[in-house]
């Protein structure tokens, strides 16, 4: 649940910089949910990355999901 933290953590602290942005267009701020955003999904990618792994080592070891996808 490590990731799951470090993802809510980066969308919660771009909550200010997107009303900032969306509502009194503030060009600095979009700058910042740009970047804010680019973290999310490098992130998400990790995690992705992680998911297969833990998948495929289950599967390895003869304990796959069934059929999973």
């Amino acid at each position: 649940m490590k990731r799951f933290e470090q993802l809510k953590e980066i969308v919660d602290s771009l909550e200010d910089d997107f009303e900032k942005f969306y509502d009194k267009k503030n060009n600095a701020a979009g700058t910042r949910v740009r970047k804010g955003m680019q973290d999310i999904k490098n992130l998400a990618q990790e995690i992705r990355l992680e998911a297969q792994e833990i998948k495929s080592k289950k599967k390895r070891q003869g304990k796959g999901g069934g059929g999973w996808i």
